[in-house]
């Protein structure tokens, strides 16, 4: 609604000094090294702890689900007390959880760890939003906006390139030990920062933080769970049962029940007068709702990604860390790139149809990794698809967040950052978990049917090994557990093929999933408006 004030001459204004952007790009930095750092880690974690796979994704999970429950009380809390005197609060604290982080000696502190960076990061990214609103106005703001996106895009780099490093030739805990040192450089550069006044009058609705923070927490530890507890019915390792159901899917439908409720009630608090957790202003129209939409799908997609290849390099192939940040390089920089230069082709492209290229190119990406993928993520047409996919994502990125600040005034910035953190760090989660769930389902549905039909895996045999719990693993530790068992060297070796060739079925259907879920996000995507982005609207 104000785009053409952007571009607008009676609009320009003297430019400010970027070296308070240094500070607001580090801060989202941090947050986005730490996240990007786990799956690099993975092996590394799965080793020390002791644990599976899915335990580490728990420590995902948990990050962006804390930030997500609570980034709106983020937001509030940036408006009443000032997002700079906020900001130095939370970088902290994100700075103490790393402490916590680097020596954390078992699994559950080192998820404590990520469940207090995810508190620090709840009010972290609305600060940024309400801080670039404040320093930066004009051309500069535009730029300011999309070299966020860049700075989330190139700590991924970072955090592949010295993760893969460190965590070959040293080990996984330095490369968190960084972050204590990163978070202090924050914290000294914040006081180039213009300060803001914080507004004393904004009344923080408890009852919308409790409702809002219920409902993400519950549907992203439903999804989280719906391998280890069940689909449908309750498994074993399900800490309780509803009628023998899986407590898992319940979660998720109550959570989804508590987010109606939060919009009712946060409509009947502006209805009267009050101060909403999250203003509806910013969802009114279909091109903010469908701008939110189009962001969950895409960020959802990146997770399950960097979750899934991680996976296979280091469990399945047992490769290094190292060898996965090589891999997942090409996808990284060109997400970097993408971020940063898409806000060039704003002028001749309109966000409906960048978004709709968008999507185009994430499901032609996943469709050809599905088609392409093979036992070694090196060979040229996997890069191809991971390139393909990372253009699309990183331009969605950028572009989404535009769209949502452009439609919104600028005293509305902190409650924009919180929209985004909420979107993207519960698309994190349930992308995360839904990706666990999902490969590992159809893993365990292949391996049994494969076993099943096998002559040579009699059920004598099949009876000595534990198939409720079937994981990705490595064909070395498989090797190892068919040993323990009266199988003789070609029934061993046949249980190695038919895992290898269910892994790698199992991703290959995984891919045609995603690019099923990319097709359906062109529709929203366009929906998305027909201007050009501009910058936060003053009014």
């Amino acid at each position: 609604m104000s785009s053409t004030a952007a571009f607008s001459p009676a609009h320009a204004e003297a430019r400010s000094s970027w070296v308070p952007m240094i500070a607001i790009a580090l801060g989202q930095a941090i947050m986005s090294f730490n996240v990007a750092s786990l799956p690099v880690a993975l092996g590394g974690m799965v080793q020390s702890f002791g644990v599976p796979p899915t335990t580490v994704a728990t420590g995902i999970v948990a990050y962006s689900m804390l930030v997500a429950g609570f980034v709106m009380l983020g937001a509030k809390l940036t408006q009443r007390f000032g997002a700079l005197h906020v900001f130095r609060i939370a970088v902290v604290v994100f700075g103490c959880a790393q402490v916590l982080m680097t020596f954390s000696p078992n699994a559950t502190l080192m998820i404590t760890a990520q469940a207090l960076c995810g508190a620090a990061g709840a009010v972290i990214v609305p600060c940024l939003v309400a801080l670039i609103a404040e320093n930066y106005h004009g051309s500069q703001q535009a730029t300011a906006l999309g070299a966020l996106g860049s700075a989330r895009a190139g700590a991924g780099v970072t955090a592949f390139l010295i993760g893969g490093v460190f965590g070959t030739f040293i080990g996984w805990r330095p490369v968190f030990g960084i972050l204590i040192a990163a978070s202090a450089l924050v914290f000294v550069l914040s006081f180039r920062l213009k300060a803001d006044r914080g507004r004393p009058d904004v009344r923080i609705d408890a009852f919308g933080v409790v409702l809002a923070a219920s409902a993400i927490v519950l549907i992203s530890f439903g999804f989280n769970n719906l391998n280890a507890w069940g689909l449908g019915l309750a498994r074993p390792a399900a800490p309780f049962t509803l009628l023998g159901l899986s407590p898992a899917p319940v979660m998720i439908l109550v959570g989804i029940v508590l987010g109606q409720c939060f919009f009712a009630w946060t409509r009947r608090r502006q209805a009267r007068g009050l101060t909403p957790l999250l203003p509806l202003q910013v969802l009114e129209s279909p091109q903010e709702r469908a701008a939110v939409y189009t962001m969950f799908c895409v960020v959802a997609l990146e997770a399950a990604l960097n979750f899934s290849v991680p996976l296979y390099i280091q469990i399945v192939q047992g490769r290094s860390p190292l060898a996965t940040a090589v891999a997942m390089l090409p996808f990284n920089l060109t997400v970097f790139f993408a971020a940063m230069l898409i806000v060039r082709v704003y002028g001749r492209f309109t966000p409906r149809q960048i978004g709709r290229a968008g999507f185009i190119l994430c499901a032609v990406a996943l469709l050809w990794l599905a088609f392409v993928v093979r036992n070694d993520w090196s060979s040229g047409p996997v890069l191809v698809g991971l390139v393909l996919f990372g253009i699309g994502q990183g331009s969605l990125v950028t572009l989404l967040f535009n769209v949502l600040v452009t439609a919104s005034p600028k005293e509305l910035a902190g409650d924009v950052g919180s929209l985004r953190g909420t979107t993207n760090n519960l698309a994190a989660a349930v992308g995360t978990a839904v990706a666990g769930t999902l490969l590992v389902g159809l893993l365990s549905s292949t391996v049994l049917r494969s076993v099943a039909e096998n002559p040579l895996l009699p059920p004598e045999i099949q009876s000595q090994v534990n198939l409720d719990s079937i994981t990705f693993v490595s064909n070395d530790h498989l090797a190892g557990v068919m040993a323990r068992t009266t199988a003789g060297p070609e029934q061993v070796a046949e249980a190695v093929r038919v895992n290898t060739e269910a892994r790698l079925r199992a991703l290959k259907i995984g891919f045609l999933i995603m690019a099923g879920l990319a097709m359906l996000a062109i529709m929203p995507a366009g929906r998305l408006p027909n201007y050009r982005p501009g910058e936060i609207p003053a009014e």
